[in-house]
């Protein structure tokens, strides 16, 4: 099969953060239940820095698709959509910076998306009806979906599962990483407090509402799914199932849930299916944690990773946003996927997070509270966390946070 003229994603590539934290040395710092460790399924997660934050995180994304155009290639991305849940401001979006720092033309419509973590699919989606109606066959758009968890749920059992980081999709009519099934998509949606936002200090909600809501919105959505495909099966027409990652263990539920009622699999069926079908898009999330608007599309980076995909092999894909909105769809990922993926090295990139020991951590966590939305005035010294910054950061031309006056950000090259 040839990806020209398909619409889908032309190129991907991950922000991970520099720096990591063991789950279980948190679990114990912290005192919460070792049982609850186990249902998590993860290792490490990702930890921003006080002088990273959403914006930081969709450049440093986005910046080596962005450097490896053309200049006539980059004169053609007309559309910029950041997708996230941690805008930092009610009226100006973190797209005007990305677009900026990038340094991407004015001709170009940038705007963001915010719908916890469903942003990151309703970008893609947007883009994709936006490139395969334009006039011009070589017009591009750029989608990062970006997140910075919140500080204050230091001492909770959310605060194990939340990742940093971002993930940036070049949006075409060469899609040469996934070309999207045009018009095989089931939706569902509906009012749910699960979780939420509702200050900049503070993430809320009910866990177990949430994980409820997720798992009737898979069922449902995936229903919508096989109305608008006629002879869709959940077993045999998807390659692989990629499922939104809060965390590695919620899909491992999902996935028993949901092909239990629709393919009638016994236990040791269903666990083969997993190992087969699954696992594999979980062991990036497993190490990075929850990123939220960009949890699916790191579990499509990693399915693709630890796959094979030696012939065109089908997704079938999953997006849940608390409040909530949840999509279906489905695409075809082609032979070279994997090669060009392969050249991005998300796995060498999670391999060379700094780890953190707790005290170190600590005061990362403490520092973070700057970062957020509503901050009038700041200048993001690093001397608190000098050796990490060294470490990691120094030289790498990383986009950084410089100081916040009167409610304007400045960026900065490390």
């Amino acid at each position: 099969m040839t990806t020209d003229s398909a619409v889908g994603i032309e190129a991907i590539d991950v922000y991970v953060g520099r720096t990591s934290v063991g789950v279980r040395e948190l679990f114990l710092a912290r005192d919460l239940d070792q049982r609850r460790f186990e249902n998590l399924m993860m290792r490490r997660k990702s930890v921003g820095l006080p002088c990273e934050d959403a914006v930081t995180n969709a450049v440093n994304a986005a910046k080596p698709l962005v450097d490896a155009l053309a200049p006539d290639e980059r004169e053609m991305v007309e559309l910029v959509i950041v997708g996230t849940e941690s805008g930092v401001d009610f009226g100006k979006p973190i797209s005007t910076y990305v677009h900026e720092a990038l340094g991407l033309p004015r001709r170009c419509r940038s705007f963001e998306v915010k719908h916890a973590c469903y942003g990151g699919t309703a970008a893609l989606q947007m883009a994709a009806a936006f490139v395969g109606t334009h006039p011009d066959p070589e017009v591009k758009a750029l989608v990062i979906a970006a997140d910075a968890a919140m500080a204050a749920a230091r001492g909770t059992y959310w605060e194990p599962s939340q990742g940093a980081g971002a993930v940036a999709m070049l949006v075409s009519r060469r899609a040469d990483v996934l070309a999207l099934d045009a018009g095989a998509n089931g939706y569902y949606s509906h009012e749910v407090m699960d979780t939420l936002r509702p200050r900049p200090d503070l993430e809320a909600g009910d866990s177990d509402l949430s994980l409820l809501s997720y798992l009737e919105c898979l069922e449902q959505s995936y229903r919508h799914y096989t109305e608008r495909v006629v002879g869709a099966d959940v077993v045999t027409t998807f390659d692989h199932l990629v499922l939104h990652t809060p965390f590695a263990g919620m899909v491992r539920g999902a996935h028993r849930t949901l092909v239990r009622r629709h393919a009638g699999l016994s236990a040791a069926e269903i666990d083969a299916d997993f190992a087969e079908r699954v696992a594999g898009s979980l062991e990036y999330c497993a190490e990075v944690g929850n990123v939220y608007s960009a949890a699916l599309y790191l579990a499509l980076c990693s399915t693709i990773d630890h796959g094979a995909f030696d012939r065109p092999s089908r997704l079938g894909m999953f997006s849940y946003g608390s409040g909530c909105a949840s999509e279906f769809y489905s695409g075809v990922v082609p032979p070279g996927a994997k090669a060009r993926l392969a050249a991005a090295g998300v796995g060498r990139r999670i391999a060379d997070r700094r780890p953190l020991e707790m005290p170190e951590y600590e005061v990362l966590v403490d520092g973070a509270a700057h970062r957020m939305s509503g901050v009038r005035d700041h200048v993001f010294d690093t001397k608190e966390y000098q050796d990490v910054y060294d470490d990691r950061f120094a030289g790498r031309g990383l986009l950084v946070l410089d100081e916040i006056r009167d409610f304007h950000r400045g960026y900065r090259w490390s």
